[in-house]
């Protein structure tokens, strides 16, 4: 891979005002991450793919065992990644060295939050007394979390070097390495699932060993590249060891990150949760709610994408003393993503049916899924618009008051509002919501809810700054 200088991304004082080239600068970011992020999403589509044609058991233990996982790596992600829009701000204030520092410390924090993830995928109890599981869907459930605590470490670590590289406008490394994991994790899991040879086969808990596998082997190549890349010699990474904790390099990380990584918990528990109730329901609905979600996971790559590359070109305005620039590419972002996420809500939505036959040929979860893909279009439009303005509010470093939104608009409206649609007034609910659905409607208007909340804060924000 050909070095990039560290220059490259830098917004430049006089940069080009017309909406064309502020969205070429943003798609330029956008696309190796939405890639790679595509990549990260294979990973749990090949095992929903794979269990689903393996037993029912298995892939209701895959929804509950992902969802606690999903649950616990996000949350622990959103800290870690606070990394980013510091780094961001340093790299565009030319501050290089300072800004290799901090991944010294990301690296400290990874190991740190790894020890308490691990702990909770190794002993899953609260997640299957949630979900109520039976007793051979917990054993599975066990098995696949238990891998999945092993592989948490080199997730966390290689997150680390994300967040590092998206801050100095150089996602393609990132990406090349997502599509090795892939690549990797693809043969393994089809041999753990099904068996071959002397491999006998392991259901469920197969996906969690070729997930755990192909994590350590993504790390250990990224620590590859950064000590032999030029591209990071100015950021002085190595050559003095592992730089000791700083207290207050890792204090402005967890300022910034505690906030960010609950807000992101509070996003992804409001979805994730909805396993955990759905499955009270029946193995059926949790098999097709896990579908839906799977789907609706995929499509959030594009805006997720186009998030961080706004995000990235903010933060580094920011840094650069650029505010106008920086106030401008916000907007612009948010409409280029509000724009597809209309367009992509749209085409899965007049093709769902043939969407979920990709995923099963059973006639039972397909009919359950398809409700679900309903709510689809609004559902994702309002899924793009909060995690635009929340990445961009996260270029100023707030991220304290997205957390009330999050917690009131997904937790009150969504998660709240779907427990009392399906458990607490379902006699008295329309059909149309009852069941699982009831779960999507209320995660929709919660979503919308946040959106709003989120980019008139955005609004106000940018007001101040100027």
């Amino acid at each position: 891979m050909a070095a990039e200088g560290p220059r490259e991304g830098r917004p430049p004082a006089d940069a080009p005002r017309s909406l064309r080239e502020d969205a070429r600068r943003i798609a330029r970011l956008a696309w190796p991450l939405l890639v790679g992020q595509l990549a990260v999403l294979a990973f749990g589509t090949i095992d929903t793919m794979l269990v689903a044609r393996y037993a029912a058991a298995d892939l209701a233990a895959l929804a509950v065992g992902g969802a606690a996982y999903i649950t616990v790596f996000i949350g622990l992600m959103g800290v870690v990644l606070a990394l980013g829009p510091i780094v961001g701000q340093l790299y565009g204030a030319r501050r290089l060295e300072e800004a290799g520092a901090q991944l010294h410390q990301a690296v400290w924090l990874a190991l740190g939050l790894s020890v308490v993830g691990s702990t909770l995928l190794a002993f899953p109890q609260p997640f299957l007394l949630l979900a109520r599981a039976t007793p051979d869907v917990a054993d599975k459930v066990r098995g696949y979390t238990g891998a999945l605590a092993l592989s948490l470490p080199a997730a966390l670590l290689f997150t680390a070097y994300r967040g590092f590289n998206t801050a100095v406008s150089r996602p393609k490394a990132v990406t090349a390495l997502q599509l090795g994991g892939l690549a990797l994790k693809l043969p393994l899991s089809f041999l753990f699932v099904y068996g071959a040879g002397p491999v006998a086969p392991m259901g469920v808990a197969g996906c969690g060993l070729a997930t755990c596998i192909a994590m350590w082997a993504q790390f250990a190549a990224a620590v590859v590249l950064l000590r032999r890349d030029p591209f990071y010699a100015p950021f002085r990474l190595w050559g003095h060891g592992l730089r000791p904790p700083s207290r207050p390099a890792l204090a402005a990380q967890l300022r910034l990150g505690i906030p960010m990584g609950l807000s992101i918990g509070i996003e992804v528990t409001g979805f994730t949760f909805m396993a955990f109730f759905i499955s009270r329901l029946s193995p059926t609905a949790v098999a097709g709610h896990q579908i839906a979600a799977n789907l609706v996971a995929m499509m959030y790559m594009l805006p997720l994408s186009l998030a961080n590359a706004t995000s990235t070109l903010v933060a580094q305005s920011i840094g650069a003393g650029a505010m106008d620039q920086a106030r401008r590419l916000g907007w612009r972002g948010l409409g280029l993503g509000a724009g597809l996420a209309a367009a992509v809500g749209l085409l899965v939505l007049v093709s769902r049916e043939w969407v979920v036959r990709a995923y099963t040929a059973d006639p039972v979860i397909v009919a359950a899924a398809l409700p679900l893909l309903a709510w689809v279009a609004v559902f994702h439009m309002g899924d793009a618009m909060q995690c635009l303005a929340s990445f961009v509010l996260r270029a100023y470093r707030i991220a304290t008051v997205p957390l009330l939104i999050y917690a009131s608009a997904i937790w009150g409206i969504g998660l709240g509002g779907g427990y009392a649609l399906v458990f607490g007034w379902a006699d008295g609910a329309p059909a149309a919501v009852q069941g699982a659905p009831g779960f999507w409607a209320a995660s929709t208007a919660g979503l919308v809810a946040a959106a709003l909340g989120l980019v008139g804060l955005l609004a106000w924000v940018q007001r101040q700054r100027a």
